[in-house]
């Protein structure tokens, strides 16, 4: 049966590219290679919220199973709790996802093929970045975007201002004129600026959404943030990136055999890391689920932790769109009746953020 919320063509794509998902419209599973809790050891037995019967053994749910656009947090669950490590006939590849794991598979060297802004190859590359022109220009670029907002009756803060501002801040700084910004911008302007990591201005556009998202979705944060110093607005930022990642699913290739907690994840195989759900591991975090700035078990998987304009901007773009958006429009709030709804399968945020930029 087809999935009920099918991936957006640019998340299936991701996967395409990676040698991950099959270009066939069918959604069963395979039977043929490694069956579900093997090698990686068996799963726990079936249960209304979890794994299924499928002929005489249990099948692991799969992080593209239908309703996991709107909902992957069930089956995230169940992936940590019974199917640490599993074989993902969908997939194609090999699923971790506690936060251990995950955090292991993004920094060990026996995992190949990709690596996050911040991470080590980011240090070596990045040398000659203006990190007070960058905050200059990012600061001029989210006050213009949200004076331009500030007097309308309603506005849609995810198209009207997080679309723009990492678009803007990167023109701004390479110095692309304004109306050629969103033609030029994703090209060899951001190439310019930060090289292939430059170029993830869509995962920063949503990034910005979700932090925004859940800031305005609580009147205490609202409070606490408004005029917050920076430490706090980085530790606000920090906490949604672990909380909403915008990108749920990183994947990488093992060149050896790589013990996990789940079992052996053999060599030369793809893997299929949940970063989505490592950020909600109970085993890592007091009330995962929670939104909580002052937290003091932090511990984000988006960005690596080395020098990378990218991972600059990202923070920059969060501390100014706060403090733009505050000053300009002071009451600022969700529109009546509206609360976010965060969804993708392979990216994830919110899909509009409904303001009342009066109040």
């Amino acid at each position: 049966m087809a999935p009920t919320t099918p991936m957006a063509d640019g998340e299936a794509g991701v996967l395409l590219r990676a040698g991950l998902a099959s270009p066939a419209p069918g959604r069963g599973r395979a039977e043929s290679g490694p069956a579900a809790g093997s090698p990686a050891g068996a799963g726990g037995p079936a249960g209304p919220a979890g794994p299924v019967a499928s002929g005489t053994r249990t099948v692991a749910p799969s992080p593209l199973d239908p309703g996991a656009s709107r909902d992957p947090h069930r089956i995230h669950r169940t992936l940590r709790e019974r199917f640490p490590l599993t074989y993902d006939p969908l997939l194609r590849a090999w699923v971790l996802s506690r936060y251990a794991d995950v955090a292991t598979a993004l920094t060990d060297s026996r995992f190949t093929h990709g690596h996050r802004p911040g991470d080590p190859p980011c240090v070596r590359a990045h040398v000659d970045v203006d990190v007070a022109a960058l905050r200059s220009v990012t600061e001029r670029t989210a006050y213009v975007l949200a004076r331009r907002i500030a007097e309308r009756p309603q506005a849609d803060l995810v198209a009207d201002f997080c679309h723009w501002l990492p678009a803007g801040t990167v023109a701004a700084a390479v110095g692309v004129p304004y109306r050629d910004m969103m033609r030029l911008v994703r090209g060899r302007a951001a190439g310019a600026l930060a090289g292939e990591c430059g170029g993830q201005i869509a995962v920063r556009e949503k990034a910005l959404a979700s932090f925004l998202g859940n800031v305005l979705s609580d009147p205490d944060q609202v409070a606490a943030l408004r005029d917050a110093p920076v430490g706090l607005v980085a530790r606000a930022w920090a906490e949604s990136l672990r909380r909403d990642p915008p990108v749920q699913i990183a994947v990488r290739r093992t060149s050896a055999e790589v013990p996990v907690g789940g079992g052996v994840v053999p060599a030369g195989a793809s893997v299929a890391l949940l970063v989505g759900s490592a950020g909600r591991d109970p085993e890592r975090f007091r009330e995962p689920d929670r939104f909580d700035p002052l937290r003091d078990d932090p511990g984000q998987l988006t960005y690596g932790g080395g020098f990378c304009p990218a991972v600059v901007l990202a923070g920059l773009e969060a501390e100014y769109a706060l403090r733009a958006l505050f000053t300009a429009m002071p009451r600022l709030r969700l529109a009546d009746g509206f609360r976010p709804v965060w969804a993708g399968l392979i990216t994830r945020s919110p899909r509009s953020l409904i303001v009342r930029p009066g109040g």
